[in-house]
């Protein structure tokens, strides 16, 4: 079968949930596995720790070279050994990765205003696939290269946003399904009632309209992303106990985006 692959958000990073157990369990039934990881609370923190000011355009972070460096170290380090090691120490097998190993996402920097923050990225699943294959699963830090249009050398390393990073993987691997763990339910309507299904043109319009906000207009738009290649994307609630075990038989609550 082809991959599952599922992106755990920054807000659930560090809470007292099942994911890693849930990882390793699938692992050992032989699902193949590859997991992109946020951390933005992380970055925030650090960044504070540091004096250093941060602010967003849209949901997306003002990255100077300064902060450039908090996040792929936080990234790219603290966050993505944690969760490595979290794997090992449950039994599992993992190896931890950022978009630059292995030249698997490229980035153009788009809109200077954002700083050093990459775009329409490109997607090379070489070093994933050899990974999988060995019986390991990726975790992937939304850090990738790049290289800013007028830049004066001083990197070429950027920040690319999570979800996108995940859309974009999924569709290059032909996944199966793309999960987004996250800390709500799913997808709300006006009412404020979770919507269960959705149609990419329904989920388009939720945005268009306004009734998606926030963290979420970047989920819908991964998963339209994705779905290029990917039949099936999910929002569901990471903080449930075995939510991911529960995905896969089918019992949990969430929204599903489809054909």
């Amino acid at each position: 079968m082809n991959p599952i692959a599922i992106k755990i958000g920054g807000s659930t990073l560090g809470s007292a949930d099942t994911t890693i157990e849930d990882l390793v369990t699938l692992q050992k039934k032989g699902v193949p596995l590859v997991v992109v990881h946020g951390g933005a609370n992380v970055v925030s923190t650090w960044l504070g720790r540091l004096g250093i000011e941060t602010s967003f355009i849209r949901g997306l972070r003002i990255t100077d070279l300064e902060t450039l460096k908090v996040v792929t170290a936080v990234l790219a380090g603290l966050v993505n050994k944690e969760l490595v090691s979290a794997i090992w120490r449950q039994g599992g097998k993992a190896v931890g990765i950022s978009g630059v190993d292995g030249g698997l996402i490229l980035a153009k920097n788009k809109r200077p205003e954002l700083g050093y923050t990459g775009e329409e990225l490109k997607v090379n699943v070489a070093v994933i696939e050899l990974l999988i294959k060995a019986g390991y699963i990726p975790v992937i830090a939304p850090v990738s290269l790049g290289l800013l249009e007028g830049s004066d050398g001083d990197t070429n390393l950027l920040n690319v946003n999570g979800d996108t990073a995940a859309g974009e993987i999924a569709a290059a691997l032909k996944a199966e399904k793309l999960i987004f763990l996250t800390d709500v339910p799913g997808l709300y309507d006006n009412s404020k009632k979770i919507i269960q299904t959705l149609n990419p043109q329904d989920a388009r319009e939720l945005i268009e309209f306004g009734v998606a906000s926030g963290g979420m207009v970047a989920k819908i738009e991964a998963c339209l992303l994705a779905m290029t290649k990917v039949p099936l994307t999910r929002i569901i609630d990471g903080r449930v106990p075995h939510a991911l075990l529960d995905e896969f038989e089918g019992k949990c609550l969430g929204t599903t985006i489809s054909w």
